[in-house]
């Protein structure tokens, strides 16, 4: 079997599924398989899978396990070269894993490989590369400079050299994520990825950043950055430099005091308003469904073009492919007023987010 995809899940049901067809669409041409992981979710996520998904390979966790370890028992169960660590609110393209496989094979001395992720509102994700947090990199970052933190010496459409993968898309051999085992168990939410990829360099592979297809990333809807997400967080980073940096009593003092202070003096994220004038549904169905969900006109258009401001547009992944969705979220305007959603293929539900600080909307159609 050439790619086993892993897909850790906690209460995004309706997330999920999107993520889940477009990954379906994905690996028609890939001899694959697909493994859900869920812990311990109370939203029917679960019944979803066995209903909808009945060649999925689901795994039911009686508790939270957290990111690390709950991932780690679904590449336990997996069968592929390749494994893949995809976070259930993501979209793929229908030839994402084709490209990416095809840049790993021709690849020598491969750690992780990434992609261009985008969110919700089509901005690019800078944590799709990065350097390895030293602690100089991590403070300006922590206080507001991401100069050195991102990996700047590459564009968001480059390819090339990178040291840190964002675990909501990491693509490796299975023989190299147990090479350096796996995620570890220490880190329950947030800096795993940091921790693993930062494993790939110090066993000799080159972690790579693949930036010639893009993925939807829903950032936020599967770890919601509620008040204790600080917390997670900073605490992560003090495990990773206990983990690989400890050199003194000072050294540790510095770090300690330096993510301490930024816990508490941190801006908090500002959720951004938008007053919707007008809905556009990009499909070749006058569904009055649509309109009736939504208590406006919709404007049923077949291609994006003159989209006025304050509008959402609604892609139909019955009409429009998954990648054709990406491209045009991911090509929109400076317009910040233009949102997004959309309708998976053969559900009766729309979905989306546009921020990364609460939790998406999800629109029954029934």
């Amino acid at each position: 079997m050439k790619l086993s995809i892993v897909i850790l899940n906690y209460n995004v049901r309706y997330f999920l599924e999107l993520c889940l067809k477009s990954v379906e669409a994905s690996l028609i041409n890939i001899n694959a398989e697909i493994i859900v992981v869920d812990n311990n979710s109370e939203d029917g996520s679960c019944e979803m899978v066995k209903t909808t998904f009945p060649n999925v390979k689901l795994i039911e966790n009686k508790e939270n396990y957290g990111f690390s370890k709950g991932n780690n028992i679904g590449v336990a169960e997996a069968k592929g070269l390749y494994i893949c660590i995809l976070n259930p609110d993501t979209v793929v393209a229908e030839d994402t894993f084709l490209k990416l496989l095809a840049f790993a094979d021709s690849t020598e001395n491969l750690g992780i490989v990434g992609c261009r992720l985008i969110n919700g509102a089509g901005d690019f994700l800078l944590e799709s590369k990065r350097n390895t947090p030293y602690v100089k990199a991590a403070f300006k970052k922590l206080i507001g400079n991401p100069e050195d933190y991102y990996a700047n010496h590459l564009k968001d459409n480059d390819i090339g050299k990178t040291d840190v993968l964002v675990g909501a898309f990491m693509l490796l051999k299975r023989s190299v994520f147990n090479e350096i085992n796996g995620f570890d168990e220490d880190y329950f939410m947030y800096g795993e990825d940091i921790d693993m990829s930062y494993k790939s360099l110090k066993a000799g592979f080159d972690n790579y950043y693949f930036g010639k297809t893009s993925i939807i990333h829903f950032k936020g809807e599967s770890t919601l950055r509620d008040k204790f997400y600080a917390k997670r967080f900073y605490s992560a980073m003090q495990i990773f430099y206990k983990k690989h940096f400890k050199k003194n009593i000072l050294f540790d003092m510095f770090v300690w005091f330096g993510i301490r202070f930024v816990y508490v003096f941190r801006k908090k994220p500002v959720k951004q308003e938008n007053h919707i004038e007008r809905y556009y549904f990009v499909s070749d169905t006058l569904s009055k469904k649509v309109s009736k969900k939504l208590r406006k006109d919709v404007i049923f258009k077949m291609v994006v073009k003159d989209i006025e401001p304050n509008s959402e547009i609604i892609f139909d992944a019955n009409y429009i492919s998954y990648k054709e969705i990406i491209s045009n979220i991911g090509c929109k305007n400076q317009n910040q007023s233009i949102t997004f959603k959309i309708l998976p293929c053969k559900s009766d539900f729309i979905i989306g987010s546009n921020d990364t600080i609460s939790k998406g909307e999800v629109i029954s159609i029934k």
